[in-house]
């Protein structure tokens, strides 16, 4: 899917702003909230999440639907083209209403989808209704438990079973909701450019340019590459061919060169930024441009006050900013797509990205397993266990057709901390690692996040399934604290049996919560001292393994939760605060990694 722009022949249009809007009482749709303008309604920006915007327990903890509502019109000389509706993400579920008609209806809270409007506008003023549903459950990615995942694993003792509807996440963050990112009006010409498909081919100082023009309707197709002076570099006609690029220069990380690709498809005219660069992996090494990569960096989250997971560039700004000032080269999206914004301004950064999916509580066995009628349960049980993997599937294909072309995208992660071990793990993940690689066309490698197990690699379905080993592990947190030599011990005999499978391991979470201003002369839980010595102790053991290929912090900055007895105003695992400042280890980093260069340090 075609990010849209605003072209010479395209026009564009972002209805972001302050729409109306309301929380369902449970008779939105029997009433007809959708037919006419909305009674006693609020207001609320979009994109943001309605979660922290206005006061009350019940409106942060909303469970069901909400109405946003505003009027559109279209400009008459964009009535003679084709006309787009198109929401970059609405968490979890969306139904559109043009007019009081429904007119589209999508599953899944973090990648774009659209629909045609052409023949549905009016002259005049057109009333835009956008239901948006915050319900999750074994159905949906992310996953919502029958308990809370933090309440069952980590909350109060002896909590009453409830009839009450509520969402229990099975997961470690809040369930912001609401439309999350831009709702965009674009049009295109009749005969229009679909998609476009880039795959790189670098040969020596050259490189070939495998394009594939997805085109509706006749028309001559050219395409052209232009470099940053504008220069052209490279043409071709027709909707499938080779364009060479000689004297090449590659996109790297923290170092990026994008060229302009230009197609023209008759009357219709569309531009993307590429990077060119290649990706693969070599026994135990990771490859960009045929050189060992060393990841380091950040699990992060798109999280910010008061906006939640409201698409925030200043903050994305802000993010990459300090990455660069610590010598940070990388990160993760998880726990789910990140903005398009984000991707693209990534590219241009030069910042290596881990694309990971919305599969996050893929796992029942959080909080003691799942329970039927008193019997324990498995993840993949088939009737009673999680029903995600046809969803999983569209997921994948939208995220893959959405980010195939983005040079900072180097490996697609198909799912975070699932139970991976579980009986039927293997029959679930097997199909959709396939459908990964058939559906990329730059057969990027593929890895799902491990989650800390007592038995190891031996019955991980990773261990078979992955390209990349990529560990979440808490040695000297959650497992060992606080005498940091009883987990580096453990940690290191993990290593020791993972060695045998010879693939690059990439350590994608660890870390130790820590109150800022918290201190002591000897260093204990929750002190930023700790936090130091965990960090060191980690460290110390990834260098000595020449197959740990990466680092990837848990996390970037302090994050929402839900609410539980582990969790002080959310996870305090960041390296920085929620508003960005930094803990005493951010200084630790910085030092570590303007030390460790990006490529060959583990030859």
């Amino acid at each position: 899917m075609l990010y849209p722009i605003l072209t010479p022949s395209r026009f564009l249009s972002d209805l972001s702003g302050v729409w109306n809007f309301k929380l369902d009482d449970g008779n939105g749709f029997q009433e007809g909230w959708y037919q006419e303008p909305l009674k006693e309604a609020m207001t609320m920006p979009v994109p943001s999440s309605y979660n922290d915007l206005k006061e009350g327990i019940e409106f942060r903890d909303h469970y069901g639907w909400a109405f946003y509502q505003r009027m559109i019109s279209v400009p008459a000389f964009a009535k003679s083209q084709r006309l787009m509706l198109r929401c970059a993400a609405v968490t979890h579920e969306a139904k559109i209403y043009l007019n009081g008609a429904l007119i589209c209806e999508h599953k899944g809270g973090f990648l774009p989808f659209e629909v045609e409007i052409t023949d549905k506008i009016t002259d005049g003023d057109n009333l835009l209704t956008i239901a948006v549903s915050n319900i999750i459950d074994y159905t949906t990615l992310p996953v919502g438990g029958k308990t809370n995942m933090l309440g069952g694993l980590m909350g109060g003792m002896g909590s009453p079973v409830s009839e009450k509807p509520q969402n229990n996440p099975n997961f470690d963050f809040f369930n912001y909701c609401g439309i999350t990112r831009p709702v965009k009006l674009y049009t295109t010409p009749k005969n229009y450019i679909e998609d476009i498909t880039l795959v790189p081919e670098v040969k020596g100082s050259d490189a070939e340019l495998i394009y594939k023009v997805d085109a509706v309707g006749e028309g001559d197709c050219k395409i052209e590459v232009f470099d940053k002076e504008r220069n052209k570099v490279a043409e071709s006609n027709g909707r499938e061919g080779v364009l060479k690029i000689r004297n090449v220069t590659l996109w790297q990380p923290l170092n990026a060169y994008l060229y302009e690709v230009k197609v023209t498809f008759g009357e219709d005219i569309y531009t993307l930024p590429y990077g060119v660069r290649t990706v693969r992996v070599d026994g135990t090494r990771f490859l960009i441009n045929e050189k060992p990569f060393y990841f380091k960096g950040y699990g992060k989250h798109e999280d910010t006050f008061p906006a939640g997971r409201g698409m925030n560039l200043p903050m994305n700004t802000k993010d990459i900013s300090i990455m660069k000032w610590q010598g940070a080269n990388s990160f993760r999206t998880s726990h789910y797509p990140y903005s398009e914004e984000m991707m693209r301004q990534c590219d241009e950064e030069g910042i290596v990205v881990i694309d990971e999916t919305t599969a996050v509580g893929v796992n029942l066995e959080f909080g003691g397993g799942a329970n039927f009628n008193g019997e324990k349960i498995s993840t993949f049980d088939p009737e009673h266990g999680v029903q995600t993997q046809e969803h999983h599937k569209d997921v994948i294909r939208d995220l893959i057709s959405r980010d195939k072309n983005h040079a900072c995208v180097v490996m697609w992660s198909i799912a975070n901390e699932p139970d991976s071990a579980s009986p039927g793990a293997y029959d679930y993940f097997k199909p959709l690692y396939d459908l990964a690689r058939e559906l990329d066309p730059q057969k990027r490698p593929c890895t799902l996040v491990s989650v800390q197990m007592g038995n190891g690699p031996k019955s991980d379905c990773s261990r078979l399934l992955s390209d990349v080993i990529c560990l979440n592990r808490y040695y000297g947190w959650y497992f060992g604290a606080p005498d940091l030599e009883i987990p580096e011990q453990a940690l290191r005999q993990e290593l020791d049996a993972w060695r045998e499978y010879g693939k690059p391991v990439v350590f994608t979470e660890y870390g130790a919560d820590t109150v800022m201003g918290f201190h002591d002369t000897t260093p204990v839980m929750y002190t930023e001292e700790y936090q130091v010595d965990y960090y060191k102790m980690n460290n110390s053991v990834f260098d000595d393994y020449d197959f740990v290929v990466g680092e990837q912090v848990w996390n970037f900055a302090d994050f929402a939760t839900s609410q539980s007895l582990l969790r002080v105003q959310g996870n305090k695992k960041g390296i920085f605060t929620r508003d960005r400042k930094p803990k005493l280890v951010a200084h630790y980093l910085k030092e570590r990694w303007h030390q460790i260069p990006d490529f060959d340090y583990k030859k």
